[in-house]
């Protein structure tokens, strides 16, 4: 129940979609739909957004969300030395902690995760982390939540997966 709209004039599915799912479908053999993240919206908005696309998994769609929970490109260490930023290993460890809680939307740890002293510094600009918040607006509070993939790389960017079900 909310408006969406196909545009024509993107250049095709960018890095997020295609880097993820070329590895899980090498035969690009499953249809696929792309959604943009509005970086307007607030945090909140996207957590509800997941709890909205929730009901397309009772139909057996896969949702995947692609981002990084950590990604700072301008701390990268791009050569050599690859030890985690304390702040970037904290937030990541934040993030595994708070991953199923449960409770009022506007109190999760995670939607307000600019409240933790290393998210802005994470999270310079919000799109790599706001897929985590689909991903755990659809989540129904029951069904299994493992880490299939962890990692820090570069010293500020964060390989955390997240799978449910």
């Amino acid at each position: 129940p909310i408006p969406v709209a196909l545009d024509k004039e993107a250049w095709g599915f960018d890095h997020g979609s295609w880097g993820v799912l070329i590895k899980m479908y090498p035969d690009a053999d499953i249809p696929m739909v792309q959604l943009s993240v509005d970086s307007t919206k607030p945090a909140a908005w996207h957590y509800e957004m997941g709890r909205r696309l929730a009901t397309l998994r009772d139909e057996g769609i896969m949702l995947v969300a692609s981002g990084n929970v950590v990604h700072n490109l301008r701390t990268a260490r791009w050569h050599g030395e690859s030890t985690p930023y304390a702040w970037a290993e904290s937030f990541n460890d934040y993030v595994k902690a708070n991953l199923t809680w449960q409770g009022p939307v506007e109190q999760h740890p995670l939607v307000n995760y600019l409240q933790h002293e290393g998210g802005s510094l994470s999270n310079p600009t919000p799109e790599h982390f706001l897929p985590l918040l689909y991903v755990l607006g659809a989540w129904d509070g029951a069904e299994p939540m493992t880490i299939p993939v962890e990692g820090m790389e570069m010293g500020s960017i964060s390989m955390l997966s997240v799978q449910v079900g």
